[in-house]
């Protein structure tokens, strides 16, 4: 037995020896190399474990904190339809009276009565035109907002091209009205009721915003930059407003079922708005697959979409893959409209 210790220890030290030389031999760029591709390894690891932890084991703010059942409003833009008609709904379903602004009032009216009849809870309606306000409308919007305690604010009200178009051959007209409803409505409508918030310390904005921000779209420029303005904007002025316990949130959002994405029917990338809002309102405060601060990708499938678009592939890739998805919609969108007007004349 102790013969068999005493050469066990040799072999020990002889391969001791033999690593230590290895070592002491290979070039020194080799050993940064492979350091730097430990830590790379473990940075990835990290995240993805921060993932897993954000989508399983991490809950949000509970959406009560803000005055839920004391009489506290959400005013919500672009309510009549699609996410901000599911926002409107589970914010009154939590006991929060209701501001719903969109165009079409008819809609908004009938939105009113249905939850006003399930829930319990006071709704004004608002009937506004992001895309052509002016100043004086926004004071109005001001006079009718003033009384209200409002806490949670849902900037949603957006638009965007009709199909992909080049930025050079795009209308002005429609280059205007999406500036003015996804980049100066935020502000205007922000700047009516993020004050009374900091007064309060009290307050909730929700930015609804969309993976065009984090990619930038060929084709679709002018609604893509709309896009990254809110994603930074929100992150700044998230910052400055956190002193006063106004939460700040952008929400990264892939497609979901709506109107304006025109599609109809869900899957696993692409929820329905109700699940879409459900998953945000109980993810507040989660970043999800987000990495920026002050953005959440609260839904799942976005959140892994989100965390492999910040982590995997170079910008020039994800700039050029978009570029090809867009001018295949732009082409299929283009043989529709022949194949309509061709059916017009006939």
């Amino acid at each position: 037995m102790d013969y068999l210790n005493t050469l066990t220890k040799m072999a020990s030290c002889e391969c001791m020896d033999a690593y230590v030389a290895a070592l002491r031999s290979a070039p020194l760029s080799l050993l940064v190399l492979g350091g730097l591709g430990t830590v790379v390894v473990l940075k990835y690891a990290m995240d993805l474990a921060k993932l897993v932890f954000n989508l399983t084991l991490r809950g949000g703010v509970n959406i009560k904190k803000f005055g839920a059942g004391t009489g506290a409003w959400a005013v919500i833009t672009g309510a009549s339809d699609g996410i901000g008609k599911e926002f409107a709904l589970q914010l009154a379903q939590a006991k929060y009276n209701v501001v719903l602004s969109a165009r079409t009032e008819s809609k908004l009216n009938t939105l009113a009565s249905e939850i006003s009849s399930k829930y319990n809870v006071e709704t004004k309606v608002v009937p506004f035109d992001y895309s052509h306000a002016t100043s004086a409308d926004y004071e109005k919007l001001g006079a009718e907002l003033a009384p209200l305690k409002v806490t949670i604010l849902v900037n949603n009200v957006g638009t965007n091209h009709e199909f992909p178009v080049s930025f050079v051959e795009e209308n002005p007209a429609v280059i205007e009205s999406i500036v003015n409803v996804n980049i100066k409505s935020v502000m205007a409508v922000t700047r009516l009721v993020a004050p009374k918030m900091v007064a309060q310390q009290q307050g909730l904005i929700l930015n609804v915003g969309s993976f065009a921000g984090l990619m930038p779209q060929p084709l679709l420029s002018v609604y893509s930059a709309s896009k990254a303005y809110l994603l930074t904007w929100s992150q700044a002025v998230g910052r400055e407003l956190a002193p006063h316990k106004v939460h700040v949130q952008c929400l990264s959002t892939y497609f979901v079922v709506s109107a304006m994405s025109k599609i109809r029917k869900s899957s696993w990338t692409i929820p329905t708005a109700h699940e879409y809002v459900r998953a945000a309102l109980r993810r507040l405060g989660n970043p999800g697959g987000a990495s920026t601060p002050y953005t959440s990708s609260p839904y799942s499938a976005h959140a892994i979409m989100n965390w492999v678009i910040d982590r995997v592939g170079s910008p020039s890739f994800w700039v050029n893959k978009a570029y090809a998805t867009q001018a295949s919609i732009r082409k299929r969108a283009l043989a529709k409209k022949a194949r309509e007007a061709g059916k017009k004349d006939n």
